[in-house]
């Protein structure tokens, strides 16, 4: 195999591809990068209609290779993608040199599974970047200050086919004299004016929140009610909410769910149920089910489980249930939840509300269960981590709670949370529950302090 990069000189900053590329055999293709190609295409053909398709690439006719009947390499339509790389590239210093060599410290996607002439390929083309981001050679020394700057190049391949590289060269963030890094796009789209903003998107840590919207579920139920499901949810029963409407069975389930924050529902989950899979509320098993009300006839078996109505005509709200609910959670911190949440603001935002909402139901946890890390003690030779399950319950103090917590720590939701934590996951520890749980023991420290 061989390959060359030469430069045009007429038009600096592009660069054209020459490939004699051998190609991989039908079989080969047929696997992963066959089944994304053919998939891309069918999406494609959805999205443009028959009538607007863009063919692709002349295929690239094999060398040294002798198939049993002559073919050509068939065509895929795929769809236009935003970006194709994103790349951060750094200068690094030479070995035994003072000069530094540009390299690629960070690329997005990853690209996996693809056979040798596709890496080798893409091998050349990331190359190629490294040295159109820095182009003014290798005679770099560390600076403390470097205005930012933002440039393109255009990459050409045999075909004609291009790809634009949007720059922007900065310093790094740091202390000290420190040599530029860039930042760079490439995409199919010639749209340099807004690439050149390289807006910056961020999602928060804790982002279970981005799909909930609490205002339906305080419409459909009292926040005794609230309370009364989010008992049965944490000791992981069987629940069926009935309604009408579509959309309002499945904001409530997913507004449930994620009162259990950090904790995560590890059983069946159907926000709507379709009526030829009905039969799945006789399961015996735990469940967060959404039924339109026009099926409630088929939910027969009404025993063992917690039925919610949340139609706006019904008689009352638990059309079934185990009679415990209002007992389950520890009635000092029920109350507390109870103020809280009465007290919020009616104009509140959606984002607003979720913040509100979900504030009482983290407190609760952080107080009954927040205090789990300290049981966490490393074993055996390995220093393997355990969690002290015994010891962690009898620490608690009040009774009610430590009632709560015993049957609590039993469920699915907190054994699969203890086991990340045992294994080093860092998710719990790192969240908005961990602050929470630092705030509370801090704001605990000062009263006692005050006592004293």
């Amino acid at each position: 195999m061989s390959e060359t990069v030469t430069r045009r000189r007429k038009q600096p900053g592009q660069m054209k591809l020459k490939s004699r590329l051998t190609i991989p055999s039908r079989e080969d293709e047929c696997g992963r990068q066959g089944a994304l190609q053919r998939f891309s295409a069918m999406w494609s053909s959805f999205r443009r209609g028959k009538g607007d398709r863009v063919k692709g690439p002349e295929p690239i006719e094999a060398e040294g290779l002798v198939p049993d009947k002559p073919s050509r390499q068939p065509r895929y339509v795929s769809g236009q993608y935003f970006f194709e790389y994103l790349v951060v590239v750094s200068l690094k210093k030479a070995e035994e040199s003072s000069s530094y060599e540009p390299e690629i410290t960070y690329q997005f996607p990853k690209r996996d599974g693809m056979v040798r002439f596709q890496k080798e390929k893409e091998e050349i083309t990331l190359k190629a970047i490294t040295l159109f981001c820095f182009p003014d050679g290798i005679n770099w020394t560390p600076l403390t200050h470097y205005p930012s700057e933002t440039f393109s190049f255009v990459l050409t391949e045999i075909d004609g086919s291009r790809r634009n590289g949007y720059c922007r060269r900065l310093l790094p963030e740091g202390k000290g004299a420190r040599p530029p890094e860039a930042y760079c796009i490439i995409s199919t789209l010639a749209c340099f004016g807004l690439f050149s903003k390289i807006i910056r998107l961020t999602r928060p840590l804790d982002s279970w929140l981005e799909h909930v919207n609490f205002t339906v579920l305080f419409k459909c139920l009292t926040v005794e009610e609230v309370l009364q499901v989010f008992a049965a949810t944490v000791l992981e029963r069987r629940i069926i909410f009935i309604a009408d409407e579509l959309g309002t069975l499945s904001q409530i389930i997913h507004a449930v769910a994620a009162l259990l924050h950090p904790f995560t529902w590890q059983h069946t989950l159907i926000p709507i149920v379709p009526e030829i899979l009905i039969d799945v509320v006789m399961a015996p098993t735990p469940y967060l089910l959404g039924v339109q009300k026009r099926l409630l006839g088929l939910v027969t078996d009404q025993s063992d489980m917690l039925l919610v109505d949340l139609s706006e005509d019904k008689n009352g709200t638990f059309l079934a249930s185990f009679g415990d609910e209002r007992a389950i959670l520890p009635k000092k911190l029920q109350t507390e939840m109870l103020e809280a949440l009465n007290n919020r603001q009616q104009a509140l935002s959606v984002e607003e509300l979720n913040q509100v909402v979900s504030e009482p139901f983290l407190q609760f946890f952080v107080k009954t269960v927040g205090h789990y890390s300290s049981y966490v003690k490393y074993r055996g030779v390995e220093e393997q981590r355990v969690f002290e399950k015994r010891s962690f319950y009898k620490a608690i103090q009040s009774k009610s709670t430590r009632h709560f917590v015993k049957k609590f720590i039993q469920t699915q939701m907190f054994d699969l949370f203890i086991q990340g934590v045992e294994q080093h996951q860092c998710g719990p520890q790192q969240g908005i529950f961990h602050r929470k749980i630092i705030e509370y023991h801090r704001k605990k420290k000062r009263v006692m302090e005050k006592k004293h």
